[in-house]
């Protein structure tokens, strides 16, 4: 270990950072009305820009307030690190951080520190679990860190929110890319063609997947990708975390899905049942995965965007008691609106160009977060020059 700036001391995480465990047990009662879970932080923004309602129902009941920072300890390596800016209730799997002394350490200096690569490093070192690996916080708050003394930390705060500030002004011309695609869609889906004209298993075959058994290590780690269903969180999927072999292909019962299928999410808490991803590579898929694969007369990406923007609708098919769940059966009814070929294309055309915007917007915003990121790596390096 180096020498340090003056000033600076070497300290556990744990030794100026709390782990708050609040609860609410009934969190409509007490007031709340947003929860938060993984999917609701984006890797590398610090806002958190979308949540579940209570009102429609969550089981979380970890509580967090204004200024508290969430951090995603299920599979760190996704970089989930946000500050909240309301009041609610968010998942097991993040843990709600805060410091102990504010006068130790500066509140706003937190999420930085959180979000450098030698604590995640960290948090994923020290990641139990093959499919879903977690952290703990015994583990992280062993986490060794440099702490620069107070007035120091004032300035470094300064700088890193000012940075902050235009990265987040860069986030918001990406919301508002995404805002105008699917006003677009809706416009296109939504109001000018309310009438569907067929269904969705009349342009496009429909199936489901399996999950190989975790107790046979021979249908794992092949070179066959395989999905489950948090991965429609990623809208186009283009890469699979898991793989399975060849026997599990044959022995499973598993169909190769093709590339440019939509798959929809047919069960899962909170917003994410009903959700569309667009599979942009053949893979195999799980049980809970609808594989909506286009015929010869659907635009395969027509097919997408009009899944995607009736989505609130396919949700209200979903049935059930303990937990509701959409199936194969009941995509395969959905009504579908099919004009020709050539005004699917022209639709497509139009949402392409609103799609290639957004992207174009969210580049610009993760080279401004990456550049806030490498700021704070600097300011926050206790190494003596």
């Amino acid at each position: 270990m180096g020498e340090l700036k003056s000033g600076w001391r070497r300290v556990g995480f744990g030794q100026v950072v709390r782990l708050n465990k609040d609860k609410s047990k009934d969190p409509e009662a007490d007031g709340l009305e947003r929860y938060v879970g993984l999917e609701h932080i984006d890797p590398g923004d610090l806002r958190v820009r979308s949540w579940g309602d209570v009102a429609e129902g969550t089981t979380f009941t970890n509580r967090f307030r204004p200024g508290q920072i969430l951090f995603g300890k299920r599979r760190a390596y996704q970089r989930k690190v946000a500050v909240a800016d309301f009041e609610g209730v968010c998942s097991g799997d993040i843990y709600v951080l805060e410091p102990k002394d504010t006068s130790v350490l500066h509140p706003g200096l937190l999420p930085f520190i959180c979000e450098t690569d030698a604590f995640f490093n960290h948090a994923v070192g020290t990641s139990a679990g093959s499919l879903s690996p977690r952290t703990n916080w015994k583990s992280l708050a062993n986490y060794q860190f440099d702490l620069p003394p107070f007035e120091e930390q004032q300035r470094i705060v300064r700088l890193l929110e000012s940075s902050r500030t235009v990265a987040d002004a860069f986030q918001d011309t990406v919301e508002a890319a995404l805002q105008v695609r699917q006003s677009l869609q809706k416009l296109y889906f939504l109001e000018a063609h309310e009438e569907a004209n067929t269904t969705v298993g009349a342009v496009a075959s429909v199936r489901n997947g399996t999950t190989p058994r975790r107790s046979r290590p021979e249908y794992w780690g092949g070179d066959v990708p395989w999905l489950p269903t948090g991965k429609v969180n990623d809208r186009k999927i283009e890469a699979a975390d898991e793989l399975i072999t060849q026997r599990a292909l044959q022995e499973c019962s598993l169909d190769v899905i093709p590339q440019g299928s939509t798959l929809i999410a047919m069960i899962g808490q909170g917003k994410t049942r009903g959700m569309a991803a667009r599979l942009m590579f053949d893979a195999t898929i799980n049980q809970n995965f609808a594989a909506v694969v286009p015929g010869t007369d659907v635009d395969p990406s027509f097919l997408f965007y009009q899944l995607e923007a009736k989505y609130e609708l396919l949700r209200l098919w979903s049935q059930g008691t303990n937990q509701q769940a959409l199936n194969c059966s009941f995509v395969s009814a959905f009504p579908f609106w099919e004009p020709s070929i050539r005004v699917q294309q022209e639709i497509v055309e139009v949402l392409a160009q609103a799609d290639s915007a957004h992207e174009s917007a969210g580049a610009r915003a993760a080279t401004a977060r990456g550049a806030l990121r490498l700021l704070a790596e600097r300011a926050l390096a206790g190494g003596a020059e």
